[in-house]
């Protein structure tokens, strides 16, 4: 058994994930730490744990082999590096750091202490991507040409007298979260492009903030890739009733997916009548990933590299935006391979 500590609920899904670890017959919570005292005691008491108000003593204690982050983004890098220093495995909601660097030595540190770090990447595991990869892997669409991903919703439209609606304030205060839609929601299409369209090259973003001066909440990345392919990300926290949509447009044909409905536009198709592929099961999530891994039953599908790139494209990102150009990617991080 796995005796984990839930480190803050300050995301939105740390629920979600202590669910996760409930469910997963691996793993038994043990405790809770939050740097907000009253959080963290509420829902140590709705668990049934201890609530401990230090984090160093929850890192020290020998009997708590791993640890699931969901701190404040801007306190990632902190938190991870002293589990590390501890010798804990993590589970991170994502994006692991803002920045390259951070990144870097986040992994320095994981791997010079042996433990298993996951990033919570959850659309790699998702039927309609896997679909998309292999669409592209068997050449149904030809060359990838142009790639297209919307993910939006409305948690910043003020409701019922809240000023950010859903989504809690603390999302759009930027000493926590580190930045806004694009960070957060968009991590989801930039990860995606990195797969199925490769490497970016270069990178052009426009930032809107709508709601307050600190973060964005409607963005639209404009990307193009080593491949050829270029790559058009949109997200946003003001958009009521957004679909999710991916779309692909190659040479040989189109596949357009919105939520669950999937669409295949290729010469394949009309050629035999009988072609038909099954919609790809789903992977493990990524905490069940991680579990795999720590248990040495599994390898992660989620990578260094998806890891790394994602936050690679949101500092090209962010650049671009304050300097309103385009820009390339060895402005951050040189000519030097990355990772």
């Amino acid at each position: 058994m796995i005796s984990v500590a839930l480190l803050s609920k300050w995301h939105v899904h740390a629920e979600d994930y202590a669910k996760q670890a409930e469910q997963n017959e691996n793993l038994s919570i043990r405790k809770v730490w939050d740097i907000d005292e009253r959080r963290g005691k509420a829902w140590a008491y709705n668990i049934g744990v201890p609530y401990e108000p230090q984090l160093q003593k929850v890192l020290e204690d020998p009997n708590i082999d791993a640890v699931i982050v969901n701190t404040p983004t801007t306190q990632h890098k902190e938190v991870i590096l002293e589990a590390a220093k501890h010798r804990k495995h993590i589970f991170t909601e994502k994006v692991l750091a803002l920045t390259v660097q951070d990144c870097k030595e986040i992994y320095s540190a994981v791997e010079d202490a042996g433990v298993k770090l996951v990033v919570s990447l959850p659309r790699l595991s998702d039927p309609s991507y896997l679909y998309a990869q292999k669409a592209l892997d068997e050449g149904w669409v030809g060359t990838l040409k142009m790639i297209r991903c919307r993910l939006a919703h409305n948690g910043g439209v003020s409701s019922k007298g809240r000023t950010y609606g859903w989504l809690p304030e603390r999302f759009f205060n930027k000493e926590e979260s580190g930045g806004g839609a694009l960070v957060d929601l968009g991590a989801h299409p930039l990860y995606l492009l990195n797969r199925l369209a490769g490497e970016v090259s270069t990178v052009f973003a426009q930032m809107q903030t709508l709601l307050n001066e600190q973060v964005d909440d409607n963005t639209i990345v404009l990307t193009e890739h080593e491949s050829g392919a270029l790559g058009i990300i949109e997200t946003s926290f003001v958009s009521q009733g957004s679909p999710y949509h991916l779309e692909l447009y190659g040479t040989g044909g189109t596949l357009l997916i919105e939520n669950e409905a999937i669409q295949l536009k290729s010469p394949l198709f009309e050629e035999n009548e009988n072609f038909h592929e099954e919609i790809p099961s789903a992977l493990p999530t990524p905490l069940h990933q991680w579990v795999m891994s720590i248990k040495g039953t599994g390898e992660p599908t989620i990578t260094k590299d998806d890891v790394c790139r994602l936050t690679h494209v949101n500092e090209l990102a962010l650049l671009s935006h304050q300097e309103g150009r385009r820009v390339n990617k060895h402005e951050i991080g040189g000519t030097r391979p990355l990772f």
